[in-house]
């Protein structure tokens, strides 16, 4: 098997073994960027009430703080999907890793809330850019027999940066101080641009052509920001507020009718024709929104409600950056031989459970008893869910649409997310300075852990309703049943009737 070279001049490049050298410093560039990426989305949310504290801030600040990056992250990650299959995955992916660093030196250094926000938004832009590129690379260029693998550990050291952050982002605010959360990327990008430049092989898809969709672009982005400040601005009823809400659901239904009529589509609507494509990404949009709820308000409640410093609330998530690291990669091969089904269910409904463990974390809440059980639950539930689901959202597709397949996941992952930082306060009651009552902030956190509880069970129906695994290409034609994701093709043998089996 082969990868799309360079250019049509020079020979394919030969897809390479994960245990080689080269193949251990692919993954070693896909982590390290897509860590930047998915640290940041977390490690912010530890110095939130620092940062609020510092530019004097209300919780519609602390929440574009978040939003302002998921915004041009969830809304341009299309684009980066795109671009990467069309003018080279290696090449955006740099790019994007070298502009996420810009902005996250920016926001390091921002004067006031409006220029955080702002930088916050131009780190999203990088993140659209390398985010979807660190996967399709390892689609695009390693063996088939080890995606699986190699997928696997992606999504668990990208899980671990995940989990690490609030645990570092803690750490750093408690020492030097929060700008420090935004200037760690700084180093990160400069140790991984020169590795995928000297180690990286390019790749692209040879079918990618015509012209960009700069209108699909434009109109899904705009709808997204509008839709967002509706949800976080609602408490005031203003008028503005209601037409952005209307507008925003208009330019919606004007995405969808302009990517159905383009020839060339940031969106292919034929990529849906995959029944289990479409699948796990409505399990992806109930299953992210929780999580991206969970993790905008956990550290928050510890920190406001049960009085843990900020190292000690990061500190709280260790369990699960633990299970992540050593379980993701055999989550990875088990839903590979089993199908995705199962891991599918079964994941978001450990996650359910973790949250509503967190209900019991109040004031002076102990960790052991309260706050463990439900990291550790919650755990489990991420490391049975992820790496199935990247696997098969990949899987589901044609290797050459890898990119825009991973952007497409990444967007549905990043949209629920958005949405859910700026609903869940609304849903849940949270006023403008609830973050500075302990008292109220607690009671609407718990009506907020039934909303993420909500969600992962959501996500587990229709994955267990609508989820299956995708039949092997290389199954014999009369076999009926569903084979495993990337199985290997079995053998007609007979069956007591004289009939062919797969």
């Amino acid at each position: 098997m082969t990868v799309p070279a360079e250019s049509p001049d020079t020979p394919p490049v030969p897809a390479v073994a994960l245990a080689s050298a080269r193949g251990r410093w692919i993954l070693l560039t896909t982590v390290l960027g897509s860590t930047m990426a998915m640290l940041d989305g977390t490690v912010v949310n530890v110095a939130l009430p620092r940062i609020g504290e510092d530019l004097d801030a209300d919780l519609a600040v602390l929440q574009w703080t978040v939003n302002a990056y998921l915004l041009t992250l969830a809304g341009l990650i299309l684009v980066g999907g795109s671009l990467s299959d069309r003018f080279g995955r290696r090449r955006i992916f740099t790019l994007g890793v070298v502009w996420f660093a810009v902005g996250s030196l920016l926001c390091g250094i921002a004067p006031n809330a409006g220029v955080l926000i702002a930088a916050r938004a131009l780190q999203g832009i990088g993140g659209a850019l390398l985010a979807p590129g660190s996967l399709a690379l390892i689609q695009a260029s390693i063996r088939a027999d080890d995606r699986g693998r190699a997928i696997g550990l992606w999504s668990g050291f990208g899980g671990v940066g995940a989990a690490v952050g609030p645990f570092l982002g803690g750490w750093l605010v408690d020492g030097p101080g929060w700008r420090w959360v935004f200037l760690l990327n700084v180093p990160l990008a400069a140790v991984c641009v020169p590795v995928a430049l000297r180690h990286v092989p390019e790749s692209r898809d040879a079918q990618a052509h015509g012209r960009f969709d700069v209108a699909g672009a434009a109109l899904g982005a705009s709808a997204l920001g509008l839709v967002t400040y509706a949800l976080i601005e609602a408490r005031s009823g203003s008028p503005a507020v209601m037409a952005a809400a209307v507008l925003g659901v208009l330019l919606g239904a004007a995405f969808v009718y302009v990517e159905r009529r383009r020839a060339d589509p940031m969106v292919p609507p034929d990529i849906f024709a995959s029944r289990l494509f479409t699948a796990v990404n409505l399990v992806t949009l109930c299953v992210y929104a929780a999580i991206g709820g969970f993790f905008f308000l956990v550290v928050l409640q510890l920190q406001v409600v049960s009085g843990y410093s900020a190292l000690a609330a990061g500190a709280a998530m260790l369990p699960t950056t633990l299970l992540m690291l050593l379980l993701s990669a055999r989550s990875g091969e088990i839903g590979e031989r089993i199908g995705p089904r199962i891991p599918l269910t079964v994941g978001p409904l450990l996650c359910a459970a973790g949250t509503l463990l967190m209900l019991r974390v109040g004031p002076a809440a102990s960790y052991v008893t309260d706050v463990l059980p439900a990291m550790i639950v919650l755990g489990m539930g991420l490391v049975a869910l992820v790496a199935p689901l990247t696997s098969t959202v990949l899987a589901s597709v044609d290797p050459g649409r890898a990119g825009l397949a991973s952007g497409i996941n990444n967007a549905a992952a990043r949209v629920a997310g958005l949405l859910a930082v700026a609903a869940l306060p609304l849903l849940s009651g949270m006023g403008p300075e609830s973050y500075r009552s302990a008292t109220q902030f607690d009671a609407a956190f718990g009506r907020a852990m039934l909303w993420c509880t909500g969600a992962f069970l959501a996500g587990a129906a229709v994955a267990w309703a609508t989820v299956r695994s995708p039949v092997s290409k290389a199954c014999h034609p009369q076999c009926r049943t569903y084979c495993a994701v990337s199985a290997p093709p079995l053998e007609p043998r007979e069956r007591g009737d004289g009939t062919a089996a797969g």
